[in-house]
């Protein structure tokens, strides 16, 4: 298994993770314009490969930046793949990267997800609080 940097033409080999995951759905809006301008604006899509299998794309961890703080998020490892340790090399690789950019980093994980919060707290990670989290995916259904 090898760590590396999206590159274009992932984005086929990353949507079927995704998929496979749960990871994306259609009114997310992850599309290959959307990687390519996180990356431009001080971003990060990790991808795990399976080097042995013709590079297969096994995992990914997105880390988008705001500025202020780097948000992880799209972190998973394709379900035959699962259980196999791959989520703390992926996990390793994408820490480092927040280490050398300088600044914190965050994440959302769905509370019944008990496997990925073992990981995130092993890593390090903290509960922030008794925080709910809301979204507008429907941007035309914003009245003023």
């Amino acid at each position: 298994m090898k760590v590396r940097s999206y590159h274009p033409g992932d984005f086929r080999g990353i949507m079927d993770l995704w998929t496979a995951t749960g990871l994306s759905r259609p009114e997310r809006g992850d599309d290959e314009a959307a990687i390519e301008r996180s990356i431009a604006l001080g971003g990060e899509l990790f991808v795990l490969t399976d080097e042995g299998h013709g590079g297969n794309i096994t995992g990914t961890s997105w880390l988008t930046f705001d500025g202020r703080r780097l948000h992880m998020h799209h972190f998973g490892i394709i379900p035959e793949h699962q259980g196999k340790g791959l989520s703390a090399i992926l996990l390793k690789e994408s820490l480092r990267f927040v280490k050398e950019k300088g600044f914190q980093v965050k994440l959302e994980v769905h509370r019944k997800n008990e496997t990925a919060i073992r990981l995130y707290k092993k890593a390090g990670f903290e509960y922030l609080g008794d925080y709910d989290i809301y979204i507008i995916r429907d941007i035309q259904s914003i009245e003023f």
